[in-house]
């Protein structure tokens, strides 16, 4: 049986099924991209709610996207191109 505290932790942050091409790559990659669209929309829903001005929300967005085009490069995703 699911605690209240796992509870509380898979309603804020959910996580989606994986459906492309199967590489443990791929599969960080996308738990990555995951976990940067959740905090974007914490961030916006701040900024929206006046809680986080305009440039601060901006400057934690832009170390976010930093930090998933590092993971991206590291990972080395995107570097050759599938065959069709």
């Amino acid at each position: 049986m699911e605690t209240p505290e796992e509870a509380k932790k898979k309603f804020l942050y959910p996580r989606s099924r994986y459906y492309g091409e199967f590489d443990p790559k791929n599969l960080i990659f996308n738990a990555n991209l995951q976990e940067f669209a959740q905090k974007v929309g914490y961030i916006t829903a701040l900024e929206t709610s006046g809680k986080l001005s305009s440039i601060e929300a901006y400057q934690r967005i832009k170390a976010l996207w930093k930090q998933l085009k590092n993971s991206k490069k590291e990972l080395g995703i995107g570097k050759t191109v599938p065959d069709i």
